[in-house]
């Protein structure tokens, strides 16, 4: 395994990390992994890249508030809920639509053009996830799938091709609305946790940009 085949291994994990804790609550044993010394190593490690520096250790200090909570699994899951569940009004809804499309309704154009993404690859919707395709869950999921077939390209044109899909992804399908969205759970989420995730998500992806720009 290459360099950038194992880097994109990397990334690929990091999406699908940021997918998971987008698409439900955290259950009290994946909470209690968090305090564990693999995935504080983990994110130790991922605070160490100065561009991320600031948003990961925002997270680890939501983290570190959260075990100092009575009920710390409810009082997250009711984070969740007040965050992502709501109506427009009172949470920061995390589909795409509600951003990019002036109807302000769910499934509108960016969750058609998800479905062509998911189409044109070949990358099946987890059926227990029934949520519209551009929830940002299944965009984050997608795009992880997205690298792990960019490894297998067994030419380089093939390779470079699914690069270039990549930054086109991130630029069309992410980046068109996840930092309004990010903004929007800096002022509805009142304990933190989420907005910095939804932070880190940002700032990640502007920085896989420049990565995949050749900045």
């Amino acid at each position: 395994m290459n360099e950038l085949t194992a880097f994109n291994e990397q990334r690929a994990e990091i999406y699908w990390w940021l997918s998971s804790l987008l698409s439900a609550e955290l259950t009290t044993e994946q909470l209690e992994q968090y305090g564990s010394f693999e995935v504080r190593t983990f994110l130790s490690n991922l605070a160490e890249t100065p561009e991320l520096s600031d948003s990961v250790n925002a997270l680890i200090e939501k983290l570190n508030a959260v075990q100092g909570r009575e009920d710390a699994q409810l009082e997250l899951s009711a984070d969740f809920c007040d965050a992502f569940l709501g109506s427009d009004k009172s949470s920061a809804l995390p589909y795409a639509s509600m951003y990019l499309d002036k109807s302000g309704l769910l499934n509108a154009k960016p969750a058609q053009d998800m479905r062509e993404w998911l189409t044109k690859y070949n990358i099946a919707q987890k059926a227990e996830f029934n949520e519209p395709a551009d929830h940002i869950a299944i965009e984050l999921d997608f795009l992880g799938n997205l690298i792990v077939m960019t490894n297998q390209q067994t030419s380089e044109d093939e390779f470079e091709a699914y690069m270039n899909a990549q930054l086109t992804f991130i630029n069309e399908q992410l980046l068109s609305w996840t930092p309004r969205f990010n903004e929007i759970c800096i002022e509805r989420d009142k304990f933190g946790f989420y907005a910095a995730v939804t932070g880190l998500l940002v700032t990640f992806l502007k920085l896989d940009v420049k990565f995949l720009a050749g900045e």
